[in-house]
C-alpha cells in the first residue's frame, strides 16, 4: 500500500509544481471607489471552474491554476468588468493576458497582450431600476387596435351622409345585400350550415340570372324585327 501512496504524492506534487497562482488587482475608480461599494465579488475562471476572493486593497489570487487557456471574469452584483483571456504555460514563464470579447472564439489568438499581474477596473454600474412609464396619448394612437377602432368610428359617423347622397337604386340593392348577409350570418351562428351555404349559392346565382335576362330580351327583340322585315318583303 505504500507504493501507490507514494506515487499519488509524487503526482500531486508534480501537478502543484506545474500549477500557477494567478494574481491581479482591481483598481478603484469613480464607478467603484472601494471594496464596500464593490460588495461580495469573486474573480473566476471559466464561469467558476477556479475562483478567488477580493481583498480590501483590491488584490486577488486564484491558486493552483493548471496549464491551459481560460476566460477570467469578475462576478459582481452592481458593477461591470471586462473579461480577459489567460494563457498559462507549462514552463516558468508568466501567463499571457489578452482582452476577450464575449461570443468570440478563443482561436486565433489576438496579437495584443496586456501586462501581468492583472489590473482590472469597473467600467460601469448595473442599473436595475426601471422607471415607470408615464401616460402618453401618442403611444395609444400607435396601437393597431386603436387605429382600427378609430376607423370604424369614422365609418359609423360618415355612413349617414354617404347614405343620403347615394342613388335610390343603389340604396335598394345595398339594403337587399345587407339583409341577405344578416340572414346568412344568423343561420351560420344558429348552426344551420345547409341553409347558410344555400343562401350563399343563391346569392351568387342571382347576378348571373340578372345578366342573362337583358341578353335574352335583346335576342328576342332582334328576332321579332327580322320576322317583321320578312313579312314586308
Amino acid at each position: 500500500m505504500r507504493i501507490p501512496l507514494t506515487l499519488f504524492a509524487l503526482a500531486s506534487s508534480c501537478i502543484s509544481a506545474l500549477a500557477l497562482d494567478l494574481k491581479g488587482r482591481i483598481q478603484w475608480n469613480e464607478q467603484c471607489p472601494s471594496l464596500k461599494d464593490l460588495g461580495q465579488a469573486k474573480v473566476v475562471l471559466d464561469n467558476g471552474k477556479l475562483r478567488g476572493g477580493v481583498t480590501r486593497d483590491g488584490s486577488f489570487i486564484i491558486p493552483d491554476v493548471p496549464t491551459g487557456t481560460y476566460v477570467l471574469s469578475v462576478l459582481a452584483h452592481d458593477h461591470q468588468f471586462d473579461q480577459m483571456r489567460i494563457d498559462v504555460f507549462e514552463s516558468d514563464t508568466l501567463p499571457e493576458v489578452r482582452p476577450y470579447f464575449p461570443g468570440t472564439p478563443l482561436s486565433p489568438v489576438a496579437p495584443a497582450t496586456l501586462p501581468y499581474p492583472l489590473v482590472l477596473s469597473a467600467r460601469g454600474r448595473n442599473d436595475y431600476f426601471v422607471p415607470r412609464e408615464s401616460f402618453n396619448v401618442l403611444v395609444m394612437f400607435k396601437n393597431p387596435m386603436m387605429l382600427m377602432m378609430l376607423g370604424a368610428g369614422a365609418l359609423v359617423l360618415l355612413m349617414p351622409t354617404m347614405m343620403k347622397n347615394m342613388d335610390p337604386e343603389v340604396m335598394e340593392e345595398f339594403k337587399e345585400r345587407h339583409a341577405k348577409m344578416t340572414s346568412i350570418q344568423s343561420s351560420l351562428q344558429s348552426g344551420d350550415l345547409a341553409a347558410g351555404f344555400s343562401q350563399l349559392l343563391a346569392g351568387g346565382e342571382e347576378p348571373k340570372a340578372a345578366a342573362s335576362a337583358p341578353a335574352k330580351g335583346a335576342t328576342s327583340g332582334g328576332a321579332k324585327q327580322r320576322s317583321g322585315k320578312n313579312k314586308r318583303r
